[in-house]
């Protein structure tokens, strides 16, 4: 299994995992990025590793055409020099050298390759990383919407129970039997206070209100079931005298005059 297989499958496993016992998105988020920076470091250094070893093949195929053209010299001084027999050795050697100059070309190739190809997938793992950074603000925002919504519709849904207000309206009874109290208290208390006697007296004698007097007499006319309007002075005790009462007042006057 390749390297970034591995991380793929270990971040999927450390996502599904997350996921399954979320609570708080946002920090479920940025505990996945911390998980995929985490793994970003140590495909770097596996990358780096396989750059390394791409070097490194790179320098024994340069080192073997160099050793290989070296022995290909030595085999043209022998020659020079007339040792037919050496110079077939260094021919020997310098065809060592040559094949091995190829095995590690053709091994250097492959790394380069996969080190390239490696690099890729480098490059796609950190704009992943940039991309689900990104989504995190919008997944983060989303979620904030969602539970100020949530939170909304739990207060609109208790805000449909009636008890709350029935409260209210309880105590507002309460109060309007607390102010009638009260006020039965005080007229209690006056009748009750001083001479009886008196009060009552005091009840006779008071004036009626004669604007009150003054309209239903009016009504009364203009319904023609009614006489002339009362005397402007005239009491609401000497209306109620009797009527005999009354003509004797009235043949008591004549006789005075």
């Amino acid at each position: 299994m390749g390297i970034f297989s591995r991380l793929g499958t270990l971040i999927k496993s450390n996502i599904n995992d997350l996921i399954s016992k979320a609570e708080d998105p946002e920090k479920m988020l940025s505990q996945v990025l911390v998980d995929m920076k985490n793994q970003l470091v140590e495909a770097k250094k596996q990358v780096a590793v396989a750059i390394g070893d791409e070097k490194r093949l790179k320098k024994q195929w340069d080192d073997q055409i160099a050793l290989g053209k070296d022995w290909e010299r030595k085999a043209m001084a022998a020659v020079h020099a007339g040792d037919d027999d050496l110079a077939r050795e260094a021919l020997v050697r310098q065809k060592e050298h040559d094949d091995l100059s190829h095995q590690f070309e053709q091994q250097w190739h492959m790394q380069k390759d996969a080190v390239d190809k490696l690099k890729d997938q480098l490059r796609s793992l950190n704009s992943k990383i940039e991309e689900a950074k990104r989504k995190k603000n919008i997944l983060v925002a989303r979620a904030k919407r969602a539970e100020a919504q949530k939170t909304i519709q739990q207060t609109m849904a208790g805000l449909s129970d009636t008890s709350a207000f029935d409260t209210f309206d309880r105590m507002a009874e309460k109060v309007d039997q607390i102010e009638a109290e009260a006020e039965a208290s005080t007229e209690l208390a006056g009748e009750l206070t001083g001479d009886a006697l008196e009060h009552r007296f005091k009840k006779l004698n008071a004036p009626s209100s004669p604007g009150a007097e003054s309209a239903l007499a009016a009504l009364k006319a203009k319904m023609g079931v009614a006489g002339a309007l009362p005397a402007a002075g005239e009491s609401q005790a000497q209306k109620a005298l009797p009527a005999s009462e009354a003509a004797g007042k009235a043949a008591s006057g004549k006789s005075d005059s």
